[in-house]
């Protein structure tokens, strides 16, 4: 039988209310998950809270290293079902989520599943923000390529996986992934910074390399929302995420090496970007106002994301070692 346990971790009370949207989003998905477990990251007092006012979920406190990755394996390690989706806690579901993705299960060979994530603006987008950054946000970005339904990996906001996939493989790296969630306008963004991202891209990769001839898929009908609030509309933000991205991506080369590490990433340079360029200044040249804004944007994420890869890479990554299970992840039996 394939049944789902929905995981969805949070940190902060901020996004009370998200979370609450997030939870009954799952509740209402047809056929309904096996259970919803609910993961507080270093909070108590959301902890205290979510167990006495979220009906219809366990929740748990993180019993891994602060961060998201420890959360979800705490909530990985207590699920039930034999499928583990991970949700974050400020998107929400949209009809049909859960079953698009239990039905890319039919396939044996399918390792893992997810979909689109799409962003749910807070405030309008700024009209320099280019389609083909919306990973800077969390979301899928346009141009993201998908060949006959499958995918290196999954966002980590609308990521599943089997569950016994996911605890013989040795879990998240304790070298890539947040160790907060969320963004503190104060937060490091220097190039060779941490490695804040790309954990659910490593474990993937990893995932399908012991697991010759399965997949990771793609349903474009399990689809969610984002929350994107605005301090995460703004040109600091942007340049923060492009900074972490391009030392995760240093980072994630040297667990992986460049032909796997950067696979997607290099048709994403090759393709996508030259093409987004091309049609915003054409577009411009048209009268746009706000498409010289997107190409500038376009050539700007680029330059940042390959500086901080290349001062990362050249500068030696410090946190190269060998991938495999954690010592948490082995006492627990796991992007």
């Amino acid at each position: 039988m394939i049944d789902a346990s929905i995981v969805i971790c949070a940190h902060t009370i901020d996004r009370w209310d998200d979370l609450n949207l997030a939870v009954a989003s799952v509740r209402s998905q047809m056929p309904p998950p096996r259970e919803i477990i609910v993961v507080i990251d270093n909070n108590e007092d959301l902890r205290e809270r979510a167990t006495r006012e979220i009906v219809g979920a366990t929740v748990l406190a993180s019993e891994g290293p602060a961060g998201l990755s420890g959360a979800r394996m705490t909530g990985a390690m207590h699920a039930e079902g034999t499928i583990v989706a991970f949700l974050d806690d400020d998107a929400t579901a949209e009809p049909g989520w859960l079953a698009a993705l239990l039905d890319a299960y039919r396939d044996p060979a399918v390792l893992g599943a997810g979909g689109p994530v799409e962003p749910l603006w807070r405030a309008p987008p700024p009209t320099w923000f280019p389609d083909e950054f919306l990973w800077v946000v969390g979301c899928t970005y346009s141009g993201m390529h998908v060949h006959e339904g499958r995918i290196r990996n999954p966002v980590g906001a609308n990521m599943s996986v089997r569950a016994e996939v996911l605890r013989n493989v040795g879990g998240f790296t304790s070298d890539l992934g947040r160790r907060k969630l969320g963004f503190s306008v104060s937060a490091k963004a220097r190039i060779g910074g941490k490695a804040e991202s790309c954990e659910e891209t490593e474990f993937c990769i990893r995932t399908a390399r012991l697991h010759p001839g399965g997949y990771w898929a793609y349903r474009s009908e399990a689809r969610v929302r984002h929350c994107v609030p605005v301090q995460r509309t703004t040109w600091k933000y942007f340049v923060h995420r492009c900074l972490v991205e391009g030392t995760a991506k240093a980072v994630l080369t040297t667990l992986t090496g460049p032909r796997d590490g950067l696979g997607a990433e290099g048709r994403y340079v090759r393709v996508v970007l030259p093409r987004a360029l091309a049609r915003n200044l054409f577009s411009a040249i048209r009268g746009d106002a706000g498409a010289l804004g997107r190409a500038g944007a376009i050539l700007a994420g680029f330059a940042l994301t390959a500086l901080a890869y290349a001062g990362t890479r050249l500068g030696g990554v410090a946190h190269a070692r060998s991938v495999g299970p954690t010592p948490h992840a082995e006492a627990e039996t796991v992007g």
